[in-house]
């Protein structure tokens, strides 16, 4: 079978695609799939076509200017990519990931005669209400874009319960044609084990993107509630979005307010292996999301054997088992975070328990269940 997952917004480089997009594709080639990622050109040098493996293979298309863009800029440019999705060769299955990509591919689906598949990754807020319900739209286009793939692909993929509901509720997506195929994590990279030596290890790490929307200003603000006899540093791995470009100021800026500046390290955005051997090290990772579609980064941490304080809300409610593989916070309030990290800090017994039971969690995830979920569902639509 020849699929094709496409991803508008997409870096347009085999690292930075989607982490879930990346894995799936494969996964699904060793099942015996041709799968093609084809995404947006973000720079002049990427070729047309790059052979990830015998099986796999990157394609960047045409869609405005050849370099980064803002993802409310993006879309101004879907019709432009939809033409280039459409001048290429017939495939069994189109697999869109993100909004976007769905507008675009829908279409070249119906035109070819071929099933279409919708996966979200994450779910604007509608107009008018709280940040805390999901995220913002990045421009007008965004809402109903959102409900036209909702409703007229052939089959919606969603990653959590948390958001098969929203794509029911809020995009008016029919449940009969819903289906959940949860993610998985690369035990490869994302395992527990000796951590490096040289670090001093002991810390909080908080790894997501640098937007409202991910919190990082909840974790910072917890950190200036612990005591400062347990306080341990608060290392913020991620990258600044084009989007919110001055945002990182505004987090230095509060750690600076909190006297915090010896305590928080920002250090960029990490690579996979890297950002494991993070994870190994530190105490706790904290995962403060207004919302989130599964929380993936709270799975590879359970998985590396770290417990994880997120927030409970979305599909983080799927990855972390209260109680178990570490705490969920209905609070939003810095204090309440910051006696949940007291708590655990004071009790390396329940930490290191926490921990063992976060590995037999993550265990349950892998990509090879998740490929064999995808190709059950395109086999169904193509039957």
């Amino acid at each position: 079978m020849h699929t094709s997952p496409a991803d508008l917004p997409g870096s347009g480089d085999a690292g930075g695609m989607n982490v879930v997009e990346y894995h799936q594709a494969f996964a699904l080639a060793e099942l015996g799939h041709r799968v093609d990622l084809i995404t947006r050109r973000s720079d002049p040098d990427q070729p047309d076509v790059v052979d990830l493996s015998d099986a796999v293979r990157l394609r960047h298309l045409p869609a405005g200017p050849a370099t980064k863009l803002a993802k409310s800029l993006i879309d101004a440019h879907i019709d432009e990519f939809s033409e280039g999705l459409a001048r290429l060769e017939r495939y069994d299955v189109l697999h869109s990931h993100h909004w976007m990509s769905g507008v675009a591919a829908l279409p070249v689906a119906r035109a070819w005669g071929v099933p279409h598949v919708q996966s979200f990754h994450s779910v604007a807020a509608l107009p008018g209400s709280a940040l805390s319900e999901g995220e913002p739209p990045e421009s007008p286009a965004r809402v109903p874009g959102e409900a036209l793939v909702a409703t007229a692909s052939d089959l919606v993929i969603a990653i959590s319960a948390a958001e098969a509901r929203t794509v029911v509720e809020r995009c008016g997506a029919e449940a009969d044609r819903v289906v959940i195929v949860p993610p998985g994590v690369d035990r490869t990279v994302f395992h527990a084990g000796a951590s490096d030596p040289t670090a001093s290890g002991g810390y909080l790490l908080y790894a997501a993107r640098l937007q409202p929307l991910k919190g990082p200003d909840l974790a910072i603000g917890a950190l200036a509630e612990v005591p400062a006899a347990l306080r341990p540093d608060l290392l913020i791995a991620g990258d600044v979005s084009a989007d919110f470009a001055a945002y990182e100021a505004d987090l230095h800026a509060l750690v600076a307010t909190h006297g915090l500046q010896d305590k928080v390290r920002f250090i960029g955005p990490q690579p996979r292996e890297q950002l494991a051997e993070l994870m190994r090290g530190a105490s706790i990772v904290l995962v403060p999301s207004h919302s989130e579609t599964f929380g993936l980064i709270a799975l590879e941490a359970e998985s590396c054997g770290t417990p994880v304080i997120a927030s409970a809300a979305g599909g983080l409610r799927e990855a972390v088992v209260h109680g178990e593989t570490g705490q969920l916070m209905d609070s939003r309030q810095p204090q309440d975070w910051g006696t949940a990290i007291t708590r655990l800090l004071g009790r390396p017994a329940l930490l290191q328990r926490m921990g063992t039971v976060a590995q037999i969690h993550a265990r349950r995830f892998s990509w090879d269940v998740t490929a064999l979920l995808l190709d059950l569902n395109y086999r169904r639509l193509l039957w």
